[in-house]
């Protein structure tokens, strides 16, 4: 599918400043929905953001409708693994990968009326295209477990890894680590599994 002819695309590497506040309000939004539940601030997203302004190497992407005054309606993230927690380094070692050759999707937002539109495609592309550009051979995103039965889980809801497997990736079982953040109706903060999904870019 072909993306909106409204649609234009910001690639920013380094100098996040000036946006990073149209990321936070679309993380903020979307991952309050299935299957995140966040119940975020603003002052964790400004906390979280600072990875990416301060890794060498990262990256941001920003999906802009011009018929909507160029309000920013997706945006991805990605930075070196090595840049990351020594969680994410310990789970890729253990799995016989080097941290050193991966570069991590922190998240493909997209808002719902974009989605299936040929979006989320155009942002994995410049991700790849990214880690090409760096020398990473390898490009890894994670999503949150969850049940099939869980009680907040839409009629009908489709997985995001739907679209990361008809790009090539294939999710690693035994790649998976837990990050904790405070979920919809919780009082504080609690563990949650994520799982990864890995590609191996051609030369």
């Amino acid at each position: 599918m072909s993306v909106p002819s409204s649609v234009s695309f910001q690639t920013l590497s380094g100098d996040f400043g000036p946006v990073l506040g149209e990321v936070a309000r679309l993380r903020l939004s979307l991952f309050r929905e299935f299957p995140y539940l966040y119940d975020g601030t603003e002052e964790a997203e400004a906390a979280h953001l600072q990875t990416y302004v301060q890794a060498p190497g990262a990256l941001l992407v920003l999906a802009r409708d011009e018929t909507a005054g160029g309000r920013v309606v997706g945006a991805c993230t990605a930075v070196p693994l090595v840049a990351e927690d020594a969680d994410f380094l310990r789970a890729f070692a253990a799995a016989g990968i080097d941290p050193a050759t991966v570069l991590y999707l922190g998240e493909a937002l997209l808002e719902d009326e974009y989605q299936s539109r040929g979006l989320g495609g155009e942002l994995l592309s410049q991700v790849e295209a990214h880690a090409q550009a760096l020398g990473l051979p390898i490009v890894a995103a994670a999503m949150v477990v969850r049940s099939e039965d869980h009680p907040q889980r839409p009629r009908g809801w489709r997985s995001p890894s739907h679209l990361l497997e008809r790009r090539g990736y294939v999710m690693h079982p035994e790649l998976e680590i837990t990050l904790s953040w405070q979920e919809i109706g919780e009082s504080a903060p609690s563990s949650k599994p994520m799982r990864f999904w890995v590609k191996g870019l051609e030369g």
